[in-house]
């Protein structure tokens, strides 16, 4: 009797792998993919179905995004946003960035003012004087909240700002921030600040939605003022953490229309995380003095119906005709992206990519080995970050165009991560991002094919292993 239990067990369980691979074949978003886990599927069952449940889910099911759903509360609170925003703040037409609103489903304005932040110092002291500022609202949204001297600092000002009465909304990944003690936010909700996790795995119908993140950092006040960036709420994102030493990143603050672009990414994931619909300010304001600069918020994340940051970024690479420069901490793209470069490189523009010297993820720096050496042959030039660890997302498109956000050239930001990206088209922009960038390169050392190519057997051999794990790395 045990013997016929345990066959019909197996038998059950090799069906079960069959059913899982023909729904990998129907729904994985790359042919090896596909292919990968029908052979684990059906070969080994035993480990690949636990591991295609939690790990393969190639959508993120249940999130309802304003800017594609029709007749639902949140979609027509964002019309009377549109309506607002259109006819006073819209650019003169550009069929270059027409592919980019399309991606980010909402529409570029005019009337912007950008600043760089070029490190955690500038950052959070720019973070902090917004919420002394704020009257109204503050939306504030963080994929990494740690208890530290920053977190620590934040929450009192969090606490300050709630009793000044201000409507305080307080989002945060909830494996990201897993470390948090319960009381940190305990005592953030008792000081009247609306506090949610965003959790992936929300409720039965999606329990196994958890190898997804929202990545966002994002903060909002008043719908006037934005910041988004790489950065994180942790000492060691203001250089003072005794394991990462000197931090390099990025983030970015916004003043005018292109502002409710941030409000309405965080809108849309404050709903899926609670199921309320925020009551804002939707009245688009310029931004003071002669701001003239074209901005537009691009959301991207597994419930797309494109894959928005792959193709974003693919899109801003073929518009490249002088110069295209990129900076990921983890530089491990898809096929798309990694034969844009090349010919971008091929056909004469002036392509870099800067990377860390020191990695903190293992599989991905041993990832991108395997195809460096491509990248070098075709003409791109790759570079290492020398001073400390490197974590800015940005790029630069010739002299007109940059962005910057939190988007990594990896599988897991184009495929797996909610993400946003400030998409600024001016050329006085552009050339604050060019001359941090510069400076940026001169801290950098140039990779040699002869680096890639002379790596010893076992080296290859991890790093070819590596990259077949980096759909879920």
């Amino acid at each position: 009797m045990t013997a016929l239990l345990g066959g019909l067990f197996i038998i059950c369980l090799h069906l079960l792998g069959a059913l899982s691979g023909l729904m990998a074949l129907m729904s994985s978003r790359t042919s090896q993919g596909a292919i990968a886990w029908m052979i684990s599927l059906v070969t080994f069952p035993y480990l690949a179905i636990p591991a295609y449940w939690f790990l393969g889910r190639p959508r993120f099911y249940g999130y309802v995004s304003a800017r594609e759903q029709r007749d639902t509360s949140l979609r027509r609170v964002l019309d009377r946003f549109r309506t607002l925003v259109e006819p006073a703040f819209a650019h003169p037409e550009d069929a270059r960035l027409r592919a980019v609103e399309r991606l980010a489903m909402l529409p570029m304005t005019g009337d912007n003012h950008c600043q760089l932040l070029i490190n955690g110092h500038d950052t959070f002291e720019s973070l902090f004087e917004g919420i002394e500022q704020a009257e109204d609202y503050v939306l504030i949204q963080f994929f990494i909240v740690r208890n530290d001297a920053l977190g620590q600092a934040l929450k009192r000002r969090l606490i300050d700002c709630a009793a000044r009465g201000v409507h305080v909304f307080f989002l945060y990944d909830e494996i990201g921030t897993h470390a948090m003690p319960d009381r940190y936010f305990e005592e953030l909700r008792t000081a009247g600040v609306a506090v949610s996790p965003f959790g992936s795995s929300k409720g039965w119908r999606h329990r196994f939605q958890v190898n997804f993140r929202n990545h966002r950092k994002i903060m909002v006040v008043d719908g006037r003022q934005g910041w988004v960036g790489g950065l994180n709420v942790g000492v060691e994102y203001r250089g003072e953490s005794k394991k990462h030493g000197h931090w390099r990143d990025t983030h970015l603050k916004l003043i005018g229309p292109a502002v409710l672009g941030l409000q309405e990414s965080f809108w849309e994931d404050w709903h899926w995380a609670t199921g309320d619909i925020l009551s804002l300010a939707w009245h688009p304001r310029r931004a003071p003095g002669e701001a003239q600069q074209h901005v537009v918020i691009v959301p991207s994340g597994p419930s797309d119906p494109l894959e928005t940051a792959s193709l974003l970024i693919q899109h801003a690479i073929n518009q490249a005709n002088e110069r295209f420069w990129v900076t990921s901490p983890y530089f491990v793209p898809d096929q798309g992206v990694q034969d844009s470069l090349k010919l971008a490189a091929l056909r004469g523009v002036d392509v870099r990519v800067m990377m860390p010297e020191r990695p903190d993820h293992l599989l991905v720096f041993l990832s991108a080995f395997s195809f460096l050496g491509e990248m070098i042959r075709a003409g791109v030039k790759i570079y290492r970050y020398q001073p400390g660890f490197l974590h800015q997302k940005t790029f630069l498109i010739d002299d007109h165009t940059s962005a910057v956000g939190t988007v990594n050239l990896d599988n897991r930001s184009f495929r797996l991560n909610f993400e946003v990206t400030a998409y600024v088209a001016d050329q006085g922009f552009a050339a604050d991002v060019a001359q941090m960038l510069e400076k940026d390169f001169a801290s950098c050392r140039q990779v040699t094919l002869e680096e890639i190519t002379r790596r010893p057997l076992w080296h290859k051999l991890a790093a070819r292993a590596a990259y077949l794990a980096s759909p879920i790395q």
